[in-house]
């Protein structure tokens, strides 16, 4: 399948679930965008690059900020606008690339967390990505990115791992290593009146070095302010340059 095409017959139906308490998970990325000096300093518009349930926007929102919410599936973002309730949060169904069509104004602050940069076609799909970022942003403006790093391959009974387990569901990620992507296979067990049932779906993912992403970021002109793994995933803060810092 198609990255979306999991998340719409597969992955979307048990994404809250699998992510675990939203308020404890909204207040943890809260905490961390305040601790990195991520509140708004300039027109409060941020956008949030591949959504979700609303993680992140209801933590940009909650720090005062205007978030665009992007996403492209329905499901999700129907759950992000109910967990943002009266929040300054709105959602759009679309396609992360097309991040330049959402960017007037300007925003001070562009984030695509929780694994989404890998989700994209290509590494020339990622470096034209972070390319828009930047020129979409305000000077000053900053960039958040967080994603796991597929660079050294898991082999043998390494590829599978378990995601998480309660009474009901059990899901587990086999990883399929291949020259510049990651064939990732989610088996889901589901609990019924007849017994277990097996759901399984496949997608690929990109695999991209945090030295890949910080090269591009670099060519970008962007200033690494934070780069370090939180929770498994590597996490970059980069700041725009104003222009007389270029000249």
């Amino acid at each position: 399948m198609t990255v979306k095409e999991h998340y719409d017959r597969h992955l979307g139906d048990f994404y809250a679930w699998m992510v675990g308490d939203f308020d404890a998970r909204q207040k943890e990325f809260q905490q961390f965008l305040a601790a990195n000096d991520l509140s708004p300093k300039s027109n409060s518009i941020s956008l949030d690059l591949g959504a979700g349930h609303g993680v992140q926007s209801v933590s940009l929102a909650k720090l005062g900020y205007t978030v665009k919410a992007i996403d492209f599936n329905q499901q999700l973002l129907s759950e992000l606008i109910d967990n943002a309730q009266r929040l300054s949060v709105i959602g759009f169904n679309d396609d992360i690339r097309q991040v330049k069509e959402y960017a007037d104004p300007k925003p001070e602050l562009i984030i695509c967390c929780g694994d989404t940069l890998t989700h994209l076609e290509s590494l020339d799909d990622i470096r034209q990505l972070i390319i828009d970022c930047c020129e979409s942003l305000i000077e000053s403006g900053k960039l958040v990115l967080s994603f796991r790093d597929y660079s050294t391959p898991l082999t043998g009974d390494q590829r599978f791992i378990p995601v998480k387990s309660d009474d009901t569901k059990i899901l587990t990620c086999c990883l399929d290593y291949e020259a510049d992507r990651v064939r990732v296979t989610d088996l889901l067990q589901i609990k019924t009146e007849n017994g277990w049932q097996q759901k399984v779906s496949s997608y690929y993912k990109v695999r991209v070095s945090p030295n890949n992403v910080v090269k591009i970021l670099a060519d970008c002109g962007l200033r690494m302010a934070f780069n370090e793994v939180v929770n498994r995933m590597t996490t970059i803060v980069a700041i725009k340059p104003q222009l007389r810092e270029m000249t």
